[in-house]
């Protein structure tokens, strides 16, 4: 296991390593963090050995070029990007002097994450890994492939720990929670994510996690009046109930760029309410030109970090080591 979670003093020493090899913007404080403003997705990428081994010594160099925020999810790549990092984390506290604390890991439940590969029989795998050990019922995937119920989510963020190699996630992100909306009510739908809060915040407790939040795809994008629109006002309502004023909710996750700035109304509510704001599809998968995408991002007021997808080393380099960002 590695040392437990991000602190204040290691993501401070992870800035201090940079200090006048990057810009003075390049690093930014969070509830009491020091997070990079490029963060490396690990989303696209076939489930198989080379990539493993590509994401791996990918973020082994993001991390070595000034990138401390990591994110992924139970689902990517068939839990493959998840065991990717902890591979990487282990290459980089053993090889390179780098801490557990400097870094922040970031991930998601909610999706059937599959294991390694595609089921054969997907009814025969969620029967067998989630229904039989009591974990979740049929009934409690919506539309056959989303379930964010206490029980499960509990067992997610367990098996992502295991993943990676690590005590506690730095952000535990419910998986496009909006998914839910098609099939249960409005008030069906903040009932279940009231209940999800509850167990998060116990896992706050016990260290399993920093912080949770929610990461959408259309949730904060879309009007109000659409059936798949989140409040965050009302989220935020809901985990200071259960928390209190010290409760863990405070990262969002949702798609900005160029042609998807929908967020903003959201991303200066986020400011109010003391949330932290994470950019996702920050380069549209490459359909925009990267640096005038960053440049765009990282200059919208209440956006911390840009994630930006990157399989490879080359790709890493080509995103920080641009003299917008660094000196070298």
């Amino acid at each position: 296991m590695q040392p437990k979670r991000a602190t204040p003093e290691g993501t401070a020493r992870y800035r201090e390593r940079f200090e006048g090899r990057v810009s003075n913007n390049h690093f930014r404080e969070q509830q009491g963090l020091v997070l990079s403003s490029i963060g490396i997705g690990t989303y696209l990428g076939e489930a198989d050995e080379d990539t493993d081994v590509r994401y791996a010594n990918a973020v082994v160099r993001a991390v070595q070029l000034g990138c401390n925020v990591i994110d992924s999810a139970a689902n990517y790549r068939f839990q493959r990007s998840e065991r990717s990092i902890g591979q990487a984390l282990k290459t980089l506290t053993n090889e390179h002097g780098f801490a557990r604390e400097e870094l922040v890991i970031c991930t998601k439940g909610g999706y059937l994450p599959f294991d390694g590969s595609p089921p054969r029989n997907m009814r025969d795998y969620v029967n067998e890994t989630f229904v039989k050990p009591g974990i979740a019922s049929f009934a409690d995937f919506v539309g056959g492939m989303h379930c964010m119920t206490p029980a499960y989510l509990q067992d997610q963020l367990e098996q992502s720990l295991r993943n990676m190699g690590i005590e506690c996630v730095d952000v535990y992100y419910i998986h496009n929670p909006e998914s839910q909306l098609g099939y249960v009510s409005e008030s069906e739908f903040y009932s279940r994510l009231r209940a999800a809060f509850e167990r998060l915040e116990q896992n706050r407790r016990e260290g399993k996690l920093a912080y949770y939040g929610v990461a959408t795809w259309n949730g904060f994008r879309v009007p109000a009046n659409s059936r798949e629109h989140h409040s965050l006002a009302r989220m935020v309502d809901a985990a200071r109930e259960i928390g209190g004023d010290e409760h863990g909710f405070r990262f969002i996750q949702l798609p900005f760029n160029l042609a998807m700035p929908e967020g903003i109304s959201v991303i200066e509510e986020a400011q109010q309410l003391g949330v932290t704001v994470v950019a996702s599809a920050s380069l549209l998968q490459g359909r925009i030109d990267p640096q005038t995408a960053l440049r765009f991002v990282l200059s919208t007021e209440g956006i911390t970090t840009a994630l930006i997808g990157m399989s490879r080393v080359e790709h890493v380099e080509e995103n920080l080591t641009s003299t917008d960002y660094t000196d070298e």
